[in-house]
């Protein structure tokens, strides 16, 4: 996620356009059916842009006439790219995920930049949200992205996607194949351009997980002379179950076409050639994935020495299986991040302030006498629009079987609301049009979770404990509903499809606004409790009065002794009492 869109009425998009700049944006986690405590697959998505809005966007599945045509508008600035084929029918989405349990995620790699294309019609947001409207299955998916850039050229810039369904997660990642180059007649030379782009995706194996976080993360693979790989001139054989590898026929061709690669296809390694790691990719983008991955598998420690950049050949394996079986609640702990208990934890230098914030301004690197510096880049940061945890479970019917665990703002402070795949329109307080980047709106929840999480950053290790119990009790209600919420709704699906999807579509309008109204009183209690400053005494959940209309004398905790030092190391005598002190 690069960029930023507005969302009007009328199922219209209008989008405004800005500069168009990379940023090291968001952060995926990709579990396979074997490596999850019930059976279901997971994906996770955190897109973080400076100008994204937060809210949740719903296409309802829908008829076209034969030989119709869609205009293509690019997901990042709305620029106009042309016209494609539209197919007969489209299936219903709802943020990333389909009817089927088809999910989608993405983070952007950039890659070799003189590998874009400006002449293309297909950018990589267009691609995604194609492929969950025509795809029932993740191998389609990935079939469908790679026909659509074979057939209209891929626009965009390196990008890794997660995709997933009910049995199945696969890591595709792809980068086009530069501008058109034209001969002196003004045709474009065959020889030095050809449509398109050279990609890879993998299937992680059952019992696996993986991740990527803006940097290219496949590298050898095995190619199609072994038994578990196939090439794009043969496609269709995606849907055979024992292929776990597709590529690019040309991927290795085109790089020795443009002097990338020299040595033995065996040895290419798509990483290497089409994104060349450098300590940015290590320490702000694989440090991310290897901080999720040190959660759950403590083989993770042994490779500190790459999340931090200082061996880049240590590199880290594509995936790597879990110390257990993980629940959603663990994979959502995923998401929630600033490398605590590692050598990059955020909230114990002094970059952190008198409260631990895990949490820095930008820039990302400064400077000081001329010497570079850096903010660490964590997995939860305060520009986040969205995130979500997509499950797909493979023994319930698809609309059933799919909750899209959706959340907005801050990854560590939002809360991840359920929302069936099956339902027919989102819950107001997330849905589209309500409100704007440049808009407030009372009843937005991206605007209510910001209040929240803003007001948080002020004094954070004491207010973050407050927003936390309102967190998890949400999140457990969720978690001990979801059983009874799957019962009924199969057992109304067997009879009554309709009824079934009414079910699931008010469960999850009733769970918005639930979480919509939680937080909004959440506010206005910490406002209350932690104004000036000061903290409120509480009893029994209440603030105390006096017996009159004044509450009790609040608390006035200070700055932490450590704080107070480096403020007499860093001021001398200047702050020293010199006199007598009268209380």
């Amino acid at each position: 996620m690069k960029k930023f869109r507005f969302i009007a009425l009328l199922g219209i998009l209008i989008y405004t356009s800005g500069v168009f700049y990379y940023a090291q944006a968001c952060t995926n986690f990709l579990v396979s059916k074997g490596a999850s405590k019930d059976g279901s697959c997971f994906i996770t998505y955190a897109a973080d842009s400076h100008t994204l809005y937060g809210e949740l966007y719903y296409r309802p599945a829908k008829d076209y006439a034969a030989g119709s045509m869609m205009d293509i508008y690019e997901w990042d600035t709305g620029k106009p790219m042309g016209k494609i084929k539209q197919v007969l029918h489209t299936y219903s989405v709802i943020g990333n995920m389909n009817e089927y349990q088809v999910a989608v995620g993405e983070t952007t790699y950039t890659g070799r930049e003189e590998l874009q294309d400006t002449t293309a019609v297909i950018d990589y947001g267009s691609m995604m949200y194609l492929a969950l409207q025509r795809s029932k299955t993740a191998r389609e998916a990935i079939k469908v992205m790679a026909e659509l850039v074979a057939e209209y050229g891929y626009y965009s810039t390196g990008e890794s996607i997660s995709v997933s369904d009910p049995n199945e997660v696969w890591i595709f990642e792809i980068i086009g194949k530069g501008s058109p180059v034209y001969d002196k007649t003004g045709k474009i030379d065959p020889k030095l351009y050809s449509k398109g782009a050279v990609w890879v995706a993998r299937r992680i194996p059952d019992g696996y997980i993986s991740g990527h976080a803006n940097h290219a993360r496949i590298t050898t693979f095995p190619l199609e002379d072994g038994k578990i790989s196939i090439s794009s001139k043969n496609l269709a054989k995606i849907f055979n179950p024992t292929v776990e590898t597709v590529y690019a026929y040309d991927v290795i061709t085109f790089a020795r076409q443009k002097k990338y690669f020299t040595g033995k296809d065996a040895e290419f390694d798509f990483s290497g050639t089409y994104a060349p790691l450098d300590f940015s990719g290590a320490r702000f983008s694989e440090a991310r994935v290897w901080a999720g991955f040190y959660k759950v598998c403590k083989e993770m420690e042994s490779y500190t020495d790459y999340a931090l950049g200082e061996n880049l050949k240590h590199r880290m394996p594509l995936w790597v299986k879990p110390d257990h079986k993980l629940s959603v609640q663990d994979v959502m702990s995923m998401m929630r991040d600033h490398y605590e208990g590692t050598p990059l934890d955020m909230t114990k230098d002094l970059g952190g302030g008198p409260y631990e914030s895990g949490y820095r301004w930008r820039p990302l690197t400064w400077k000081v006498n001329g010497v570079d510096y850096l903010n660490e880049r964590a997995i939860s940061t305060q520009q986040t629009g969205f995130s979500f945890i997509a499950q797909s479970r493979s023994w319930l019917p698809n609309p059933v079987g799919g909750i899209f665990w959706f959340g907005v703002d801050d990854s560590y402070s939002t809360v991840y609301t359920p929302m069936y795949c099956g339902i027919t329109k989102a819950p107001y307080n997330f849905a589209e049009g309500n409100g704007s980047m440049l808009k407030y709106s009372p009843t937005s929840a991206f605007w209510v979770f910001n209040q929240v999480s803003n007001f948080c950053y002020t004094r954070y290790n004491v207010i973050i404990k407050d927003i936390q119990k309102v967190q998890s009790e949400l999140e457990n209600k969720f978690f001990e509903s979801t059983p009874n919420i799957d019962k009924k709704a199969e057992e109304l699906y067997k009879t009554d499809k309709t009824a079934a999807l009414n079910f699931i579509t008010e469960y999850s309008s009733q769970q918005g606004s639930l979480t919509f109204n939680k937080w909004k009183e959440l506010y206005e209690y910490i406002l209350v409790k932690y104004i000036d400053g000061n903290i409120k005494k509480e009893k029994d959940g209440k603030f105390q009065y006096n017996g009159y209309t004044q509450p009790a004398y609040p608390s006035q905790p200070g700055y932490p002794e450590w704080y107070l030092k480096k403020i007499v190391d860093q001021t001398g005598d200047k702050l020293k009492v010199k006199g007598e002190i009268h209380h």
